[in-house]
Order: structure tokens, then C-alpha cells, then sequence
């Protein structure tokens, strides 16, 4: 009972607007001080173990990486590539938002910053070509959540932390979800976009074209191969990888496409090293809130609880879906992959499922449930870009969530999706 009412409070909290990893903090430190039940010497002490670990060091590297190629303008690159391959297709722009995505993806790992980078870019440019503000900010929102799937990602990062996984494995087993999203999104933009009479482009689809734009973005299309090969081969360790292609993506800049000055260049040093730094707060915040929750033996509760459905496939799919669903709701999804994400694949594993299919599962719920209204961070930035009333967000995001779900769903009950490409490549 005790934990319910913990639990009840930190949503209650998070949901007023407190920040994350504060209240996560606050509740255990209050909850000593009122039972005495544990020296308060405990709460940086597992502060410090929470992060005390080297794959860790990774998502700045990622962050900057991120941040250095919005300041060289290589994501416009990437939008130009992905209107030409789009070509007249109808709702070009919905589509080319989706494939943005999914290029943006495999540079930076973050779903905030691929909202908030192609959000900035396309948002402006659909509502200008007609689409309504909520439309253009719910595919904005939806397809942002690739951009913490498809490799590299950073909450695999910190789940294979927390669970002893290999990151190589993730990363591999995260390209094909990754890609399916992107699809499943794209065909529900056609079906939307012919229903509406939706523009599209007026540029014939062009080889040529194709093949110049492709050329011009070559480099930045580099980052992602040099990234996830050098981690799913075992060329280098997921920490190594991260600072060679940030300093790749800085070379880039530089002296390729030479749209980068050492004056943005130092801003986009700060940008990173501030959202990293909100990332390992709430990493750090999580292990005094995680003590907490093992002794009062929520952890056990729930384990045992998805346990007793795992006598039917299918049922204990469904029921690991809503919960998925549930808590992405209330939670922010770090907070939830960070907290709750290893007793799920603890659960699954305990099921029968394989630990980096369990993972895989574990990220991809939690993050399209940070889209999820009403607190869903992406949500929330996509809205503010387009300045269009949340509400009118969230009905238009509601086919893109249902089919997301299902397509999880699909993930849990067919485990060839994810293990496919870690098994090609010997995880």
C-alpha cells in the first residue's frame, strides 16, 4: 500500500510540473526522514551508483553529435534528401517529416531533439502549405519517437546498463522496429493525406536529382554508418564511437560544408552537455528511488503480478501493452525506462523471451509513450512549435498511437522482428 501511494504521489507531482529527477529524489529522502528506516548517507550513495558507469559517458557524445549537425545545417540536407526521395507522392511533407526522422535517428538517439530539430524545420513549412497545425504537430510528435529507436539510441544506452545487456545487440536489434515504424507511419500519412487532398510536390521524381542531393549529404549520412558499424561490428566500444563521430560531425562542419563557426560550435558544445546533464540527473535520481521501491517490495509485487499471465502468450502480451501504455501516460519515459524498464525485462526474461528482445520492447513502449498525452514531452514540444491547443494534438495523434501500440504488441508476440539482425550478426 505504502508504494501505491508513493507511486500516486511522484505522478501527482510530475503532472504539476515538478521536475523529474527532484521528486524522485525528494520522495525517498522525505520517506527516511518520517521512518528513519535507512541512514540518509544512502541517497547519494546510490546517486552515485546509479551513474557510476563508463557506457554512460556515451550520450554526451551523442548529444553534441546531435547538436553539431543542426548547427552546420546538415539536417537541412537531410530534408532536401528526403523531399527528393518522397518525390509527388500525396502529403509529401507528412511523408518527408517521417523519413527526416528516421535519418535524423541514426545521428543523434534523442527523441526531444529530433521533435524539437525537424519540428523547427517542417512544422512552419506544412502549415504554410495547408495542413491544419494539429496534424502537422502529431506527425511532427509520432515520428520523433524513431528517433530514439533506430539506432544509435540512448535510453538502449542506459537500459543495457541497468541490465547488463550488450549495446551492440540493441543497437542492431533496433533498426528493423525502427524501420517498421517509419513505414507504418507513412502508410497511415498516405491514407490521411488522399482522405484530405493533402498537397504534394510539384517536383517530378527525379534520378538525377536524387543522386546530386544524395552527394551533397553523403557526409552526414556517414555518421550513422561509421556509429552503429563500429559498435554492431565491435569495431569500437559504444563510448569510443560516440566521440569519433562527434568529432567526424565537427570536421564536417568545419571544413566540408563550412556552415559551422567555432562561435556555434561552442553553443552547441553547451546545448549538449546541459541536456546530458538532465539526463544523468534523473539516471542518478533513480537509485535512491529504485532502493526505495525494492524495500518496500513494489518490485516483487510487480513482477509477480505480470508473471501470473504468462500462462498465455497473447494475454500476457496484451497486458504488458496496456501496462506500457499506462505508465507512459503519467510518466515521463525516461523516468520510466530508467525505473521500471529493468523489471520488465526482467519479467520477460523470467517468461521466456530473450533479453535483448525484452529490451527492444521495453524502449520502443516507452518511447512512443513519450508522445502520449498528457504528459508526453514530445507531445508537449511538438504543440508549442506549431502553437496550436494541445487537445487538438492529441485527437490528431490518435490513429498514429493506436497503430503504434498494435505494432508493439506484433514486436512482444513476434520475437524474428527484433532478433533477427543481433543473431545475423553473432549477439
Amino acid at each position: 500500500m505504502e508504494s501505491v501511494v508513493l507511486l500516486i504521489i511522484l505522478v501527482v507531482l510530475i503532472m504539476l510540473g515538478a521536475p523529474v529527477g527532484f521528486t524522485m529524489v525528494l520522495i525517498p529522502v522525505v520517506y527516511i526522514l518520517i521512518t528513519d528506516a535507512a541512514p540518509m548517507i544512502l541517497i547519494p550513495s546510490q546517486m552515485f551508483s546509479a551513474i557510476d558507469s563508463v557506457p554512460l559517458t556515451a550520450i554526451p557524445f551523442f548529444m553534441l553529435t546531435g547538436e553539431l549537425m543542426t548547427s552546420a545545417t546538415i539536417t537541412d540536407r537531410l530534408v532536401e534528401l528526403s523531399q527528393r526521395l518522397i518525390g509527388r507522392m500525396r502529403g509529401s511533407m507528412a511523408q518527408a517529416n517521417v523519413l527526416v526522422s528516421m535519418f535524423f535517428a541514426g545521428m543523434n538517439g534523442s527523441v526531444v531533439a529530433d521533435t524539437a530539430t525537424v519540428g523547427s524545420l517542417l512544422v512552419p513549412a506544412m502549415k504554410k502549405a495547408g495542413y491544419p497545425a494539429s496534424f502537422a504537430a502529431a506527425i511532427t510528435a509520432v515520428s520523433s519517437t524513431i528517433g530514439g529507436i533506430i539506432p544509435p539510441s540512448i535510453m538502449m544506452i542506459v537500459l543495457a546498463n541497468a541490465g547488463g545487456i550488450s549495446v551492440g545487440a540493441l543497437f542492431a536489434g533496433g533498426i528493423v522496429p525502427g524501420i517498421m515504424i517509419g513505414l507504418l507511419l507513412m502508410i497511415i500519412n498516405y491514407i490521411i493525406a488522399r482522405r484530405n487532398n493533402f498537397e504534394r510536390s510539384e517536383e517530378p521524381f527525379s534520378l538525377k536529382a536524387i543522386a546530386i542531393v544524395s552527394y551533397k549529404s553523403s557526409f552526414a549520412l556517414l555518421i550513422p554508418i561509421v556509429l552503429v558499424g563500429s559498435v554492431v561490428f565491435g569495431i569500437a566500444g559504444v563510448v569510443e564511437a560516440g566521440a569519433l563521430t562527434a568529432t567526424i560531425a565537427l570536421l564536417v562542419g568545419l571544413f566540408i560544408y563550412r556552415t559551422i563557426t567555432w562561435t556555434n560550435c561552442k553553443s552547441a558544445v553547451v546545448r549538449a552537455f546541459r541536456n546530458s546533464a538532465m539526463v544523468f540527473i534523473i539516471i542518478a535520481a533513480s537509485g535512491p528511488f529504485s532502493w526505495l521501491l525494492t524495500s518496500l517490495g513494489a518490485i516483487n509485487q510487480l513482477e509477480m503480478w505480470l508473471l501470473s499471465y504468462t500462462h498465455n502468450a497473447l494475454l500476457f502480451a496484451l497486458v504488458l501493452v496496456l501496462f506500457i501504455c499506462l505508465l507512459g501516460m503519467v510518466m515521463d519515459s525516461a523516468a520510466n525506462i530508467i525505473v521500471v524498464g529493468p523489471v520488465l525485462v526482467d519479467v520477460m526474461v523470467k517468461a521466456g523471451y530473450p533479453d535483448v528482445q525484452a529490451a527492444l520492447v521495453v524502449v520502443v513502449g516507452f518511447l512512443i509513450g513519450s508522445v502520449t498525452p498528457p504528459v508526453g514531452v514530445a507531445f508537449f514540444t511538438a504543440g508549442a512549435i506549431a502553437e496550436v491547443r494541445l487537445e487538438k494534438v492529441a485527437v490528431a495523434m490518435l490513429p498514429y498511437l493506436v497503430a503504434l501500440f498494435a505494432l508493439l504488441f506484433v514486436l512482444i508476440i513476434a520475437p524474428d522482428i527484433t532478433m533477427f539482425l543481433p543473431r545475423l550478426f553473432g549477439f
